[in-house]
């Protein structure tokens, strides 16, 4: 007998802040940088996931353009992390058919991060199981900047006329302008705010806080913030009703 229970609803992309490294370690009387080394397993367990569940695109919030201020010998321990990251994972990533990109200022990244990362998107960019995203010194007001500069300066050029600048063309300069916004932003930690992280592209994307840290995030959790995002009614400023309607149309041609 078939079975007519309709498919969970998944979102296509995920964006996630991993909070919570150093308060799991110095839960632990650890270093804060055994923190980060677990946090890394942690994205490795929620790549699995994402790829084994067909979800498009995943979004991580990796170093924001304020983690500068950490302590020195902090953020040069994360550098190596970071870099030791990209030479152990990028050859498994391309393996499974993920596109691997990052966003953000890399003018503060040394020389050796910035070419291990321009040769790990050159590398994948052609993978289409999923995008694996970045966000690497990144701020989300420093992204809104940019791309209003961009226009700025077409303007300046006479190329553009400021009454030709709207939502969509703006849109179209901000981070991960290719991909459709994240469906679901996933935050761990216990904090329940987005710190600056893809201003523009969270307007209508579905929140979700827990207070578990990064390091314990797994597909149990994982698996909860999908739950909850397949029972939400996203109606992008429209009425239930004609959510409704509009599903029927679509269902019934």
């Amino acid at each position: 007998m078939p079975n007519d229970t309709p498919a969970p609803r998944l979102p296509g992309h995920i964006a996630i802040i991993m909070d919570g490294n150093g308060r799991w370690a110095q839960q632990r009387r650890r270093p804060r940088m055994i923190g980060h080394r677990a946090g890394a397993r942690a994205v490795n367990r929620t790549i699995d996931f994402c790829l084994d569940h067909g979800i498009g695109a995943l979004t991580l919030f990796a170093f924001s353009s304020e983690n500068w201020g950490r302590p020195q010998d902090e953020v040069d321990s994360l550098m190596k992390l970071f870099l030791g990251a990209l030479d152990r994972e990028v050859d498994e990533l391309h393996r499974r058919g993920v596109r691997v990109r990052f966003i953000g200022d890399r003018s503060r990244f040394g020389a050796s991060i910035v070419q291990r990362m321009h040769k790990a998107e050159q590398r994948t960019q052609d993978n289409r199981a999923m995008t694996l995203a970045i966000a690497a010194s990144y701020g989300g007001r420093q992204d809104i900047a940019l791309a209003a500069r961009a226009l700025a300066e077409q303007v300046a050029a006479g190329t553009l006329k400021p009454e030709q600048i709207d939502e969509e063309l703006l849109g179209s300069h901000v981070a991960l302008s290719d991909l459709a916004p994240p469906d679901l932003f996933i935050r761990t930690g216990g904090d329940t705010r987005i710190s600056n992280f893809l201003l523009w592209q969270l307007a209508y994307t579905e929140l979700w806080f827990t207070d578990v840290l990064w390091p314990d995030f797994d597909a149990t959790i994982l698996q909860q913030a999908l739950d909850d995002y397949a029972g939400r009614e996203r109606r992008f400023g429209l009425t239930s009703a004609q959510i409704a309607a509009n599903a029927t149309q679509s269902t019934h041609p």
